[in-house]
């Protein structure tokens, strides 16, 4: 066991848990034998989703009959018994007994539990929620996604930093592209705290990325740049207008090309790149929320994605734990 990566899993939070996050775990032990996973939760009803044959030197389940309710205030979610799943999923992180811990429950308990059992790296002042979209050649690294509403110009500089150093640990052959949201691409638009970051991150020269200046939120998905930082009131509500847009989208073309004997005619006919495009835009592939800046790290998955998307937000702690996520924040955060 000591040669694979281990994850400490929440298995009682969010929608149709714990069953989705049992089969979440089958669904990637099948095609990962690198890793070992920590399931913490009520041992009964997780034994009888998990198949016998199973039961193997791939996984341990840490039993608990408390879990963080879904309405419970962050507060209410981290003041329960230290005995809640996700308590002591977050605290094998901090015991070193797991190498990453994930949960798809409560966000603002999951955020306020992680907080108080690890510590911030050295030099960061505020953790920020970073998530994963799509562009037109690959992945965006997209952050503070909502974990601090008012951001300095030191906190903006700092998730500069993480994000690419995130983006790196994703995905290492590639070169990271760091650009700043605004309302507009000329160094005279903003409001002063983002062009004075603008101004200190242009002038340093020996940040393990390239600086692209600003983006407008029209041109987040054009690939020019994959690490897009700003401050989570601005992003929590860029995130929110994708999804919902991308959702209308999905819903109108699948409606146009089933509704009539013309719609239903050229569906067939161009079948398979409308599923290369559902594809695309299928949230399930970018699951996986990630609470970066603390000393070890921490992923939400969406409380309502199915087994598939738990999948995949697993790909991401593993591939963090690959890219030694910690160790490339603290290099370049100490230049």
């Amino acid at each position: 066991m000591k040669d694979k990566i281990i994850i400490a899993v929440d298995a009682m939070g969010g929608e149709g848990a714990p069953k989705k996050i049992i089969d979440g775990i089958i669904l990637h032990l099948k095609k990962n034998n690198d890793v070992f996973y920590k399931i913490f939760g009520n041992k009964n009803e997780i034994l009888n989703i998990l198949p016998k044959d199973l039961m193997n030197n791939s996984l341990e389940i840490i039993h608990t009959d408390e879990k963080v309710l879904d309405n419970d205030s962050a507060l209410e979610g981290a003041k329960k018994s230290k005995k809640t799943s996700m308590w002591m999923a977050v605290e094998s992180v901090k015991n070193k007994d797991s190498d990453i811990v994930i949960s798809a429950g409560n966000t603002g308990a999951l955020f306020v539990i992680s907080k108080l059992n690890l510590k911030m790296i050295d030099n960061i002042d505020k953790p920020a929620l970073s998530g994963l979209w799509p562009n037109k050649y690959g992945m965006n690294v997209v952050l503070d996604l909502g974990a601090n509403i008012e951001c300095s110009e030191k906190n903006l500089i700092d998730f500069c930093i993480m994000g690419a150093s995130l983006h790196k640990a994703l995905f290492p052959d590639e070169k990271s592209k760091v650009a700043l949201l605004n309302i507009g691409s000329e160094d005279i638009k903003g409001h002063e705290l983002i062009r004075s970051a603008y101004q200190k991150i242009n002038n340093i020269k020996d940040y393990d990325f390239e600086f692209s200046g600003y983006i407008e939120g029209n041109n987040i998905m054009n690939g020019d740049v994959n690490v897009i930082v700003t401050d989570g009131f601005t992003g929590n509500i860029a995130l929110k207008t994708a999804e919902g847009t991308a959702n209308f989208i999905t819903k109108e073309i699948k409606k146009n090309m089933t509704s009539g004997i013309i719609g239903k005619i050229l569906t067939m006919l161009n079948y398979k790149n409308l599923m290369r495009f559902k594809k695309r835009l299928d949230p399930r592939l970018y699951n996986g929320a990630i609470f970066i800046g603390l000393n070890s790290p921490v992923i939400k998955s969406h409380g309502s994605t199915d087994h598939v998307g738990f999948a995949h937000s697993l790909d991401v702690c593993k591939k963090i734990v690959k890219g030694d996520l910690i160790n490339k924040i603290k290099s370049n955060i100490n230049k």
